[in-house]
């Protein structure tokens, strides 16, 4: 009601000034009449006279009131000449900008009214152009002239900010005053008139953390040391008021959302003083032992943690790392523990942040140290041996039961439990060892050979009597010291020649040894004839003293005739202890040679045909017996070709030729789908064909009774007549002929007595098992069981 009250009171002393500078003009108006001789003097500049025509009106604007709600429509001003008389003659129009909408006039009197309610922030004024003319004869009487209506300003629009919600961000720990944000408010009234858009800026909400300076908007931090960790974000609400922020002004508000960022101001901080942790003996180096936090309440880049171990009697054991994912201390094992030799151990780790604010270290040293006890479990332990490996050395061909050496393995674990030994026989798959389980003594079973095995690599197991999982296992390299037990040998089959024509004391061939021991027993050997030998007439010996002899002809004058062959013994001694000795037997021809030494020939029968058959004769005898031999296979293979058939045929005889049906029978039971005239043998009606090889001691016709009509469908009785008519025929002939029948039989536990396959071949069948197939084929057998006889009468 006051804000109501005001704004009448307003409007009333603005209707007042409107009537007030209407009244002076209309007695301007009044005053001036058209213009005429009589001019008005007025002094100018420097005592100038001037003189101005006069003009019947001279206005600049009219003011209306925006937002006039009356309920008559408000008066703008008058419009007269001083031609009006008053008697009507004059007729007042007004055109422009709303005229006649907004704006009409009383063309009698010259009143302006405005009929609609105006709004200055819609339109601040209207141009119009007013003219008196005559009534009677619309002739203008005065010249058009233009004046302005200025809607004048009221407070009707309250300020609004550019945005409904604002969001501000301010470190932490900031000095008062610091600037957060400005915010912005716009007035739509008319700045230059009063104080409509004057505009005074304060806060309602989110004291006494901020303040807002009056004429700008900008939001100040006004609390000091304010801590992102006590509290983060702040709901800020600004009002804008214009009128200067006086009573009866409108105002406006925003929302401002601050927001504390982050600044290291927080050391880190262990919750605990000591942290107690275990792990076993048996763990790995790698392996996690535990985990350790130290807090700190700042985010981002500035809570980062890292951890480090600075003292401690396990630094050398321990290791810590740092995951940042968690920002937690890893403890991590890095060497292997062992329980009987420490069971605890103590570590001094620290926490200190990554990046530290310089402002604010004078808030403490931003690290923290915590103290972490970790103790060693106990594991059950497999043993341990007491060496990674042994070797051990035994001389070959020891008597069994010989000591080859002693392992020794131990339980680690506090229990000390008694160890058993084994022989793991997978590498031991000949069984030459045995272990004492007891003691661990390793023995042999049976002799060892240094030249078959030189090392025996075997692996012992060690097992806890009382618990057979926990196990070890180590490698045992067992030599096999050498023995002088193998002579020396030739060291490859030697074979000696010698030139007939030798010279004395000429060398000819020479020889080494091979000895399967080792170097120390082996070389140096020594070469030499049997003592029996030792004045040999044919040869003699030289040892070169490089493990090499070299064997030489004695004498002069060999002869193959006479002895083309010698066997020369040769002794070899090693260098072992006791040396050992071995009798190799050299084989030695005599050969025929040139004058240059080549040989020529070695053999002695070779010899003796030189001297009565010669090369070339020898060749011609081989090359007419090869020629014999051409020829007898020659006429053997053309004898075989023209072997004539048993059975004279005509050329034209249909039987040799193969009918083919593409027609696929029935089976058993189908006897239409063939003519069964094929069946029949056009040479058996006709007559007897003859053979070449047997005279027949009568003709046999077939009996016509017997034989079943052409068209007869018992094709069963009809195969079992004609078989009974060849069983009972002496004379009947085995035709080689194929016949085709379109019926499948009953089965023959002779199987088939196709002549395709054997037509192919020359050799001859055995048809003795033919005599075991009963009567119906005791005809064939008679026949081809004296195929024989016929081909040697033949």
């Amino acid at each position: 009601p006051k804000m109501k009250e005001d704004n009448c009171l307003h409007a009333a002393l603005i209707c007042l000034g409107m009537l007030y500078y209407s009244h002076a003009l209309t007695t301007e108006k009044l005053n001036h009449s058209r213009p005429s001789l009589h001019g008005h003097h007025e002094k100018g500049k420097e005592g100038q006279v001037l003189h101005r025509s006069k003009r019947g009106w001279v206005w600049n604007q009219f003011f209306v009131i925006e937002e006039y709600t009356g309920p008559d429509p408000v008066l703008v001003g008058r419009l007269h000449s001083d031609i009006d008389s008053g008697d009507g003659n004059i007729k007042y129009i007004l055109s422009g900008e709303g005229a006649g909408i907004i704006f009409v006039i009383d063309d009698k009197s010259g009143n302006i009214h405005a009929t609609k309610t105006l709004d200055r922030e819609e339109r601040a004024q209207y141009t119009l152009t007013a003219q008196a003319v005559d009534r009677n004869t619309n002739r203008p009487l005065e010249p058009p002239s233009e004046f302005i209506v200025k809607v004048q300003d009221i407070n009707d629009n309250p300020p609004e900010f550019l945005h409904e919600n604002y969001h501000a961000n301010v470190p932490e720990r900031s000095n008062v005053g610091t600037s957060v944000i400005q915010v912005t408010a716009s007035d739509a009234d008319d700045p230059t008139y009063g104080n409509s858009a004057k505009l005074v800026y304060s806060i309602l909400e989110g004291q006494p953390y901020f303040s807002v300076e009056a004429q700008t908007g900008i939001i100040r931090t006004a609390l000091p040391n304010m801590d992102r960790e006590a509290k983060e974000e702040y709901h800020v609400v600004i009002q804008a008021k214009d009128m200067g922020g006086h009573m009866g002004g409108l105002s406006g508000t925003t929302k401002v959302t601050i927001t504390l960022t982050d600044v290291n101001d927080n050391p880190p901080k262990f919750p605990q003083s000591v942290y107690q942790m275990s792990v076993s003996e048996a763990a790995v180096p790698g392996e996690e032992v535990g985990r350790v936090k130290a807090k700190d309440p700042d985010i981002g880049e500035n809570g980062l943690v890292a951890y480090s171990i600075i003292d401690g009697d396990g630094m050398d054991m321990f290791e810590i790392t740092t995951d940042y994912e968690t920002q937690e201390g890893v403890v991590k094992l890095k060497k292997t523990l062992d329980y009987e030799t420490k069971k605890s151990y103590s570590l001094k780790v620290e926490a200190a942040n990554v990046h530290i604010d310089p402002k604010f270290i004078s808030n403490g040293p931003f690290k923290d140290t915590v103290t972490v006890k970790i103790a060693v479990e106990d594991a059950d332990e497999p043993p341990v041996f007491l060496k990674p490996s042994y070797i051990f050395e035994v001389q070959e061909n020891a008597a069994s039961g010989t000591v080859v050496g002693k392992v020794h393995a131990k339980d680690p674990d506090a229990a000390n439990s008694a160890i058993r030994y084994s022989i793991d026989r997978h590498t031991d798959l000949e069984r030459y060892f045995v272990i004492n389980a007891e003691d661990g003594n390793i023995k042999t079973i049976k002799a060892l050979d240094r030249e078959e095995i030189a090392w025996h690599n075997i692996s012992v197991f060690a097992v806890e009597v009382h618990k057979q999982h926990q196990e070890a296992k180590v490698p045992v390299a067992i030599k096999v010291v050498d023995v002088n037990d193998n002579a020396p040998k030739f060291a490859a089959a030697y074979e000696a020649f010698v030139c007939e024509n030798a010279r004395s004391n000429q060398q000819f061939i020479t020889i080494s040894a091979d000895d399967k021991d080792d170097s120390a027993n082996g070389p140096r050997f020594i070469f030499s004839l049997p003592p029996e030998i030792i004045h040999n007439p044919n040869f003699t010996l030289r040892d070169n003293r490089d493990n090499t002899a070299s064997v030489l002809v004695r004498r002069e004058g060999f002869s193959r005739q006479k002895q083309d062959l010698y066997l020369l013994p040769i002794v070899i001694s090693d260098g072992g202890l006791p040396p050992l000795s071995s009798t190799n037997t050299l084989t030695i021809r005599v050969c025929g040679c040139d004058s240059s030494g080549s040989l020529l020939s070695c053999n002695a029968e070779a010899y003796i045909l030189n001297a009565g058959l010669s090369t070339g004769a020898l060749i011609a005898i081989l090359a007419c017996i090869v020629i014999l031999l051409v020829i007898v296979v020659l006429f053997v293979t053309l004898k075989r070709q023209k072997k004539e058939p048993l059975i004279v045929f005509e050329e034209e005889d249909v039987r040799e030729n193969i009918i083919t049906y593409d027609d696929e029978g029935g089976g058993e039971e189908d006897t239409e789908a063939f003519d069964i005239a094929t069946l029949q043998n056009p040479d058996g009606i006709n007559g007897f064909i003859p053979r070449k090889d047997i005279k027949p001691e009568y003709q046999y016709m077939p009996r016509p009774g017997l034989r079943p009509a052409p068209n007869s469908v018992d094709v069963d009785d009809f195969i079992n007549t004609r078989i009974q008519e060849a069983d009972n025929d002496p004379t009947a002939p085995p035709y080689d002929s194929i016949q085709i029948y379109g019926y499948e039989g009953r089965g023959s536990v002779a199987g088939s007595l196709s002549s395709l396959e054997s037509a192919t071949t020359d050799s001859d069948l055995d048809y003795d098992y033919l005599q075991n197939w009963g009567p119906r084929f005791k005809k064939l057998a008679d026949l081809y069981g004296s195929k024989d006889t016929f081909d040697d009468d033949s």
